[in-house]
């Protein structure tokens, strides 16, 4: 079983609050497994009894529009929590969770999280900060949505991508989603994201070798954003 206090969750989340004493506790309840890419870790509607750590891969949060179409709120990765807000509002959850690559991933139940609430002030305010950035990217991505062309949100999630997830020793984005998982994140149609990659690619500011992306000229989306 890993060593909670040098997990790398707890170096970027809430969790860092917790004390030595806390964390042998934790490390007592929780259960550790691997998440294959394209499984499902919670579906929305769900009743989540505790908390997901990531301690590797990437996670999308989504959301079915009523058309079918998967919008994807937010990409996860190693070091953060997932379901807290449920946990908080003990309410179902508002999103999906599902594995864009193979994870290694911790679940803590909900009753061990309440105490921790109930004896550790610093953990309680860091869980209410994580709780709050989300909602403020929720509200950074309506504004998006609402104000930003197609290009100018593909743009942004291109050099969103390189900045959080890095690139490969030939320059890919390290991270590969489909084009249906890009258009998901843009709130666009699969066909219109494939054809504005094809314009990038065109204008030189891409290249497209299968599913890789490389960015190959950075200023000129950031001028677009």
């Amino acid at each position: 079983m890993s060593k909670c206090e040098q997990c790398i969750v707890r170096e970027f989340s809430a969790l860092k609050a917790l004390n030595k004493e806390e964390l042998l506790r934790m490390a007592d309840c929780k259960s550790s497994y691997t998440v294959k890419k394209g499984e499902t870790i919670f579906d929305e509607g769900d009743l989540l009894n505790g908390i997901y750590c990531i301690k590797t891969g990437v996670c999308k949060l989504s959301k079915l529009s009523d058309n079918g179409k998967d919008q994807i709120v937010k990409l996860v990765k190693k070091g953060e929590l997932l379901g807290q807000r449920s946990l908080i509002s003990d309410e179902t959850t508002n999103l999906s969770a599902v594995a864009v690559e193979d994870m290694q991933v911790c679940f803590i139940p909900k009753q061990e999280i309440l105490k921790f609430f109930n004896e550790n002030n610093q953990f309680s305010l860091n869980m209410m900060r994580s709780v709050c950035g989300d909602l403020k990217d929720a509200d950074d991505g309506m504004v998006n949505l609402a104000q930003k062309t197609v290009k100018q949100r593909l743009a942004e999630t291109l050099l969103k991508l390189e900045n959080d997830f890095g690139v490969l020793p030939d320059g890919s984005l390290k991270l590969q989603l489909s084009r249906e998982e890009i258009a998901g994140m843009i709130g666009t149609a699969t066909e219109s994201c494939i054809r504005l990659l094809s314009e990038f690619n065109k204008e030189g500011w891409i290249t497209l070798q299968g599913k890789k992306i490389s960015i190959t000229n950075k200023k000129e989306l950031q001028r677009m954003v």
